[in-house]
């Protein structure tokens, strides 16, 4: 059994980061084209997309804020016109902010989670999924991340927005499955990524001593998973929130 994403268009937020890439690079490995969504890395982005090039498949540099209305629109645009209206969207963008106790924490922290998490959820769906309703199929999967589930401290602000991107995740997966659009997230640990490999960071002891498979998990575990998300194997999968962090969390029943 392979992953086959042949004639897809995959839209990939936050492609230029350390996960995007990868994320970017493994489904266009599996024979789909992306669209490489980019916030302010450029140079990044174009070499994205000149290493998908390389690959055979097609992909597209777009710029946009995905916490506006009128970006998003602009950039469904481009993608349409330079690609094809996507089959596949992976939410992935995340803004960074220094993390403190809620006491502590400025409101202005929560309000930028919420657009970095549920403003682009929504954005995003709204823009893209109609096209998916209207085909009858597709593929949305949200990139959440263990820290939703285990709310430690200091994580408060990020916890919130991911809490608030699983409710409408899990709301339109209820709206859309009737037309053969599955939506689901995946919550990565704390992964390898090449900046650890470039530092030499790879292992962290006190981390993984409390993962049950004792190591960090690599960038490639969670693209794995998307590609998984991505396919025609998963496609009577919906509402799911998968952790991919060797146990860290477990969901219960």
């Amino acid at each position: 059994m392979t992953i086959n994403l042949s004639g897809q268009t995959a839209l990939i937020t936050g492609a230029s980061g350390e996960l995007g890439t990868v994320i970017a690079r493994t489904l266009a490995g599996c024979g789909a084209d992306i669209a490489v969504h980019f916030h302010s890395n450029a140079d990044k982005a174009a070499e994205v997309v000149a290493e998908i090039e390389g690959l055979g498949r097609r992909a597209h540099a777009i710029q946009a804020d995905v916490s506006s209305a009128q970006s998003v629109t602009a950039m469904r645009a481009a993608i349409d016109e330079k690609l094809s209206a996507p089959t596949i969207v992976v939410l992935n963008a995340v803004s960074k902010y220094t993390w403190k106790p809620v006491l502590e924490q400025p409101l202005e922290d929560f309000e930028d989670q919420f657009r970095s998490c549920v403003a682009q959820t929504v954005l995003i769906t709204q823009a893209f999924s109609p096209a998916m309703v209207e085909r009858g199929g597709g593929r949305i999967i949200g990139i959440s991340s263990e820290a939703a589930l285990q709310c430690y401290t200091l994580h408060s602000a990020y916890a919130a927005g991911k809490r608030g991107m699983d409710g409408v995740l899990r709301c339109l997966a209820r709206e859309v499955g009737p037309h053969g659009v599955t939506v689901n997230q995946i919550a990565p640990g704390w992964v390898v990524t090449d900046k650890d490999r470039a530092a030499g960071k790879e292992v962290h002891e006190g981390y993984a001593s409390a993962v049950p498979l004792r190591r960090r998990g690599n960038d490639t575990d969670i693209a794995h998973a998307v590609a998984f998300l991505a396919s025609e194997q998963a496609g009577f999968i919906t509402g799911a929130f998968l952790p991919v962090c060797g146990g860290n969390v477990m969901v219960g029943i």
